[in-house]
């Protein structure tokens, strides 16, 4: 009897009041059941799976990075155009430099190399004209060596004939003498019997001392003939060989002043090049901007600072560049991805709630798709290239080279509870799924269709 005593006393207090009353539990375990049967629906909502990356962003086409602008001559700077921050056109005047060198110094070095290419053109036409006459004089040689051999083979030629004429008119004499002295012989012998007179003894004698002198005379022009056959045919040769000689020469002189024309060609080809060379040189004095862009920062400072050849001037960012976000992708993930793959990015400075697993849930974060694809890592991750995808809202034009970036990459949906299990087991996301062909080829498509884009852009 003291207990219910004791209730009714304790029932005085507020908290023992709350304490007693049922209608809170019941309610705080229809809470709890509710949340239950939450968590357990929840475990079945489909979750995309993705692959989380971080970046910075550049630019799609290597045209568009920041590029430094270099001084392909060694100079002195003399005067800039620029300052930092200022936007150029293509072909602006950015610094002007002067010569250091002093085989460079003379202004008018342009003026007096070509007057050696003109002295030395004149010298090639002189050249060329005495080549012309030794040519002309090879061929008036050879044509008198022709008409002098021809001469001196017809007094050979008659000569000989000569010779051969005077042999028979020998042999002949020869035998008139022999008839003489059998004639005489016999008249001896007649004339010792007395058979003749002496006066045709005396007559046959006086043949025979004729035929002898006619032998004599005959034999004595036959050696005048033998001999001048002998001089033509030194003559003949003699004039071939002092033809020889004189064409030889001519030729020999021919030859030296064509090779001395193709020196002086070669002299004018080297003139000619340099004198280009310096034609050029002097239009590199005036550094200009490569393509339209701003000067982000100038590498030298002041005026009259020498600079050597290739010494970075300033760096230009390329204007109305195509950006891109390159992401660093872990190498087990990489055979998940493909051209095309969607990707969500959020870039710094701009506010998000994201939700990584319900893209269509995500705030403050841009579309985009891979494009790129490394295939050799850096250190450790390989790189993608992610353009802005053309289905999906425009990325800020706020956004500048260098800028961070956030990105998770949409591969398949999986339920919650699946998700979860492969986190807690340390699985990849699924494989197969992520090289459909059908997808892969939709993918391409949007790739090529971007591209196409930012380079019309």
């Amino acid at each position: 009897m003291q207990i219910p005593a004791q209730t009714s006393k304790g029932q005085s207090f507020k908290s023992v009041s709350v304490l007693t009353d049922t209608r809170h539990a019941r309610r705080f375990a229809r809470v709890c059941f509710g949340v239950m049967v939450i968590l357990v629906l929840i475990l079945f909502v489909p979750w995309t799976q993705n692959i989380r990356s971080y970046g910075s962003m550049t630019t799609w086409l290597p045209q568009d990075r920041p590029q430094t602008v270099q001084s392909v001559i060694a100079g002195r700077i003399d005067r800039w155009f620029v300052r930092e921050g200022q936007h150029v056109m293509k072909g602006d005047t950015i610094v002007k430099i002067t010569e250091i060198q002093e085989k460079y110094f003379d202004p008018r070095l342009l003026e007096r190399l070509a007057d050696q290419i003109r002295a030395k053109e004149g010298t090639q036409t002189s050249t060329t004209d005495k080549l012309e006459a030794l040519a002309r004089q090879v061929s008036a040689l050879q044509r008198e060596k022709l008409l002098a051999i021809d001469k001196a083979r017809n007094s050979y030629e008659q000569a000989r004939l000569r010779v051969s004429s005077d042999s028979a008119e020998v042999i002949a004499i020869r035998s008139d003498l022999e008839i003489a002295q059998l004639q005489n012989k016999r008249a001896d012998s007649l004339f010792k019997k007395g058979l003749i007179a002496l006066n045709e003894l005396e007559r046959r004698n006086l043949k025979q001392q004729e035929s002898n002198a006619r032998v004599v005379s005959v034999e004595n022009r036959f050696l005048a003939s033998k001999n001048e056959l002998i001089k033509a045919g030194i003559e003949l040769n003699s004039l071939e060989a002092e033809y020889t000689t004189k064409i030889s020469k001519a030729e020999s002189e021919l030859q030296s002043a064509l090779s001395y024309l193709y020196e002086t060609q070669g002299e004018i080809s080297k003139l000619n090049i340099e004198f280009a060379n310096l034609s050029i040189r002097s239009g590199l004095y005036y550094v200009t901007a490569p393509q339209d862009g701003y000067v982000v920062q100038s590498r030298v400072s002041g005026v009259g600072e020498a600079i050597k050849i290739g010494d970075p001037i300033c760096t230009i960012m390329p204007s109305n560049a195509a950006l891109a976000v390159q992401l660093y992708v872990k190498p087990m993930d990489i055979p998940l991805l493909a051209k095309g793959r969607k990707v969500r990015i959020q870039f710094d400075g701009w506010p998000a709630l994201v939700f990584s697993g319900w893209p269509g849930y995500t705030f403050g974060t841009f579309g985009g798709q891979v494009a790129v694809i490394d295939n050799i890592d850096t250190e450790g991750h390989y790189r993608i290239l992610v353009v802005p995808d053309p289905g999906d809202d425009p990325w800020p034009k706020q956004l500048r080279v260098g800028s961070g970036a956030y990105g998770w990459i949409m591969l398949n949906d999986v339920p919650v509870w699946y998700e979860l299990w492969r986190q807690f087991n340390g699985f990849p996301p699924d494989y197969m799924g992520a090289i459909d062909p059908r997808a892969g080829h939709v993918h391409e498509k949007a790739s090529e269709d971007s591209e196409s884009q930012l380079k019309s852009k």
